[in-house]
């Protein structure tokens, strides 16, 4: 089956957003929690197979924990922080890459100091995340670094 597309080029703005792409909620409110975060989708296409989509956080922002099926691959683009993955801690700066295998816990967070974005690409069609059930959060929290990177201070 042959897909038709046009060609098309959205020039990238200086805040950080691209013609003709909508700056979106993250997720629902109520869904998870999370704290000052946006969503663009750059692509999402059927002939890709997959979506790009770029999240920014405002200075200590950051996404919800959680782990799922799927594969993420993720290029911090701006800002500085640090990403749960797994079972570590880690800084992240721009251009660093994340992959972050199939149910692996993850969580990003941006430094106290400045916003942080990140490309995010994934499967078009996939799962949806699960959250730590108390005793899954607890069991990561026994780390005394992972317990800091959840209360906020990475």
């Amino acid at each position: 089956m042959d897909i038709e597309q046009s060609p098309s080029l959205r020039e990238f703005r200086p805040d950080y957003r691209w013609d003709d792409v909508a700056c979106l909620p993250y997720k629902d409110d109520g869904a998870a929690p999370f704290k000052a975060i946006s969503r663009q989708m750059l692509f999402h296409e059927a002939a890709l197979g997959c979506e790009l989509r770029y999240f920014e956080m405002d200075a200590g922002g950051y996404s919800t924990l959680e782990r799922h099926e799927h594969m993420h691959a993720v290029m911090i683009l701006r800002g500085h922080g640090a990403c749960l993955l797994g079972d570590a801690v880690r800084a992240v700066k721009p251009f660093d890459l994340i992959s972050i295998p199939a149910w692996t816990w993850h969580q990003f967070r941006a430094s106290r100091g400045e916003p942080m974005g990140f490309l995010c690409m994934v499967n078009q069609v996939r799962d949806k995340p699960q959250l730590p059930n108390a005793e899954q959060r607890a069991a990561l929290a026994a780390d005394p670094q992972i317990a800091a990177f959840l209360e906020g201070n990475p």
